[in-house]
């Protein structure tokens, strides 16, 4: 990712369930100090999906956050030591009778968080590192 700045905010994290929420916690601070308050909601939002993503990709392993404020707003980056690429699920139009609730698979509705990501950002997409892992990163307008 991009140079890094004295105000932006970096953390390493360990791939497990808390990791998002401790995500979360921060950088809601960051985004105060910034005045970036509009953005508060997408931006915990995204980084709850990216870090859930990377914990889950990297169980026990290091997980990398970034927050950059930039021109427009901010960026935020996850980077995870995993080679395979996030693929969104397709987008489909859910009906009542397409739902399946049993007691099996009612819990599988996940994999949704990657269209969030592309529907609450002004941009995202992945950078692969020499290493073999890869960032994940979302951009936010601020409103004018």
């Amino acid at each position: 990712m991009g140079a890094m700045t004295m105000d932006d905010l970096s953390l390493d994290l360990l791939g497990s369930p808390v990791a998002a929420g401790l995500a979360r916690t921060l950088l809601e601070q960051r985004l105060r100090r910034w005045e970036y308050t509009a953005l508060r909601g997408d931006v915990l939002l995204v980084a709850s999906e990216l870090v859930g993503n990377a914990a889950e990709a990297t169980p026990g392993r290091r997980i990398r956050l970034r927050l950059s404020r930039e021109a427009r707003g901010v960026l935020l980056a996850v980077w995870d030591a995993s080679p395979a690429r996030p693929r969104p699920r397709p987008v489909v139009v859910l009906t009542p009778e397409a739902l399946d609730e049993t007691d099996e698979t009612f819990d599988n509705g996940g994999g949704w968080g990657l269209t969030l990501v592309q529907v609450l950002s002004s941009s995202c997409g992945v950078q692969t590192d020499e290493g073999g892992g890869k960032w994940v990163w979302a951009s936010f307008d601020a409103p004018r």
